[in-house]
């Protein structure tokens, strides 16, 4: 740790007056105590740390204190984190581990109250969290808004339950996060009226604008998985206070490589403007959820990056509270000892308990989309023996299950296309939102095979191809590591890679698998309870009646 008594010069980035100047600034006891324009300065430029204004910490596969290392050295100071995810499998337990041990480093993490735990009454959860944890949560000066209210519907038609959540939010003046993805109109302007300040699931410039039109900001998503960024970047032109950055769900090879910092090089590229850009991972989720994060004002915590110049944006260092905490691509912080807790209660299964006889009728497929969370439908007359429904290789349609992992209780099995495997079978406990057990294949044995790993580990994801088989353990939840981040990043790619020697093109077939349990994002979705419709909000057959 270095002293918090400094002065460091260069060209100075004020978000705040929109100005780019020569000068020295005096740090002192994690504070900036003045700045002063000077043209004899060296030749770097110095910005307000980077924000990330909605992820979910667990998609990294990491723990909070080492997502904290890895993102760092990418000049991010700070998230506002979801802890929903964890929420879902361990309750308030969860949310404040993800509290406790980001304490534990210097870094920023503001943790919301997650408002839809369980997601919805369609799926078994771990956990849930009910109006009372909302309150206590909220009344925390620490947690600073409720997170993504994703039940949308419930919004609309004024749920109890749903209501009182808002309010509880309002009364402590905290915002509130949306997620309504495709909601437009008089229904996107009645949500909005309810509160909710912010949507992430925007996959339109129309959606966009009409949501800003009604009040909201736009967070511009690249994650792992999905990616908005070239539908929605314009918006920096035309809307450039109406925005923020985020990644929403960042695996850990992905945030090893880069994080927000990898969004401010496309859009320079793209020729926008360097403080516009700037603002949208600043001042704008700053000032919007009100955050304790400094903004290169007098007085300000000495949260900052240095950074050689603004068309390469390489990053020298980060500062947060005045401490560097990374240097030239290296993270300063240490790592720290930390426990696994879990909730895990599933028994080995066979290939009988995922056979699905044929019936001699068509049935709807799930068909997963490249770089989107929604989903299509299909119709199609499947491939079968003279008994069962089998995974159909050569046109793609696999087989996908989806097992209830708190209580012991009979897989739910449909079918899926868009993976491409060719061979073999991948399986995780990363299964959004309740974090089910979630596997697809091109055959049951090596579904078995992967899903019985992970029963055996209590969690991770894993790889079966006949006699071959991969794993990373996550011990946390089922949905983290708590070992040294870089290590578990090097890991993770190894299994991606694998992944996709199976045959997937997919950009990150793991970040897509978690998602097609996801069942408030339409179209088709498979839950531990069977196949979810999200237009309808309801069940669905597997067969086309």
């Amino acid at each position: 740790m270095i002293t918090n008594n400094y002065k460091i010069s260069g060209n100075i980035v004020d978000v705040v007056a929109k100005r780019i100047f020569k000068g020295i600034i005096t740090v002192e006891n994690q504070k900036i105590i003045s700045i002063v324009e000077n043209q004899d300065v060296e030749n770097q430029y110095i910005i307000p740390g980077l924000i990330d204004s909605h992820v979910h910490i667990e998609s990294s596969m990491i723990i909070p204190s080492e997502f904290a290392r890895l993102a760092v050295i990418h000049g991010t100071v700070a998230t506002v984190s979801d802890p929903h995810e964890i929420g879902n499998v361990l309750g308030m337990n969860g949310v404040n581990f993800m509290i406790e041990n980001g304490r534990k480093v210097p870094f920023k993490f503001f943790f919301g109250a997650p408002s839809c735990v369980p997601a919805t009454p369609f799926e078994t959860s771990g956990a849930s969290i009910d109006i009372n944890d909302i309150e206590k949560l909220l009344s925390n000066p620490e947690v600073k808004y409720l997170s993504e209210m994703m039940n949308f519907p419930g919004v609309l038609f004024e749920d109890t339950d749903v209501m009182n959540k808002l309010a509880i939010a309002r009364k402590y003046k905290k915002p509130i996060d949306g997620h309504a993805p495709g909601l437009k109109g008089e229904d996107a302007r009645k949500y909005v009226k309810a509160g909710i300040t912010t949507d992430h699931e925007c996959f339109t410039t129309d959606e966009a604008i009409d949501k800003i039109n009604g009040g909201m900001k736009i967070q511009i998503r690249e994650g792992s998985a999905a990616k908005n960024f070239s539908a929605l970047i314009d918006l920096l032109s035309t809307h450039p206070d109406e925005v923020m950055f985020c990644s929403d769900d960042k695996h850990p090879n992905d945030l090893m490589d880069g994080h927000i910092n990898k969004l401010i090089i496309r859009s320079l590229k793209l020729g926008y403007d360097l403080i516009s850009v700037l603002r949208a991972c600043t001042y704008i989720p700053v000032k919007h959820y009100n955050l304790e994060v400094g903004l290169l004002q007098n007085g300000d915590f000495a949260d900052f990056i240095v950074i050689d110049n603004t068309e390469d944006f390489n990053i020298l260092a980060t500062f947060i509270n005045g401490e560097k905490v990374a240097e030239n691509g290296k993270s300063l912080i240490k790592s720290v000892t930390e426990l696994s807790p879990n909730s895990f209660n599933a028994d080995k299964i066979s290939t009988n308990d995922i056979a699905v006889p044929f019936t001699g009728k068509k049935i709807k497929v799930i068909k997963a989309l490249e770089g989107q969370l929604i989903t299509e439908k299909i119709i199609i007359f499947p491939k079968h023996d003279s008994q069962n429904i089998l995974s159909d290789v050569e046109n793609d349609v696999l087989k996908i299950v989806v097992m209830n992992r708190y209580q012991k209780s009979k897989p739910a099995v449909a079918f899926i296309k868009g993976f491409n495997l060719k061979k073999g079978a991948l399986a995780s406990t990363v299964a959004h939102d309740s974090h089910n057990i979630i596997a697809i294949g091109t055959n049951d044995e090596d579904m078995v095979s992967a899903i019985n790993l992970l029963i055996e580990s209590k969690g991770g994801i894993s790889i079966a191809n006949k006699s071959e088989k991969y794993h990373l353990p996550l011990t946390v939840a089922g949905l983290m590591s708590n070992e040294d981040g870089f290590e578990v990043a090097q890991k993770y790619d190894f299994m991606d890679k694998k992944a996709k020697e199976l045959g997937s093109g997919l950009q990150a077939p793991f970040m897509t698998l978690s998602f097609m349990a996801l069942l408030v994002i339409p179209e088709l979705k498979l839950s531990d309870k069977g196949l979810f419709d999200g237009n309808t909000f309801n069940f669905t057959t597997l067969e086309q009646i």
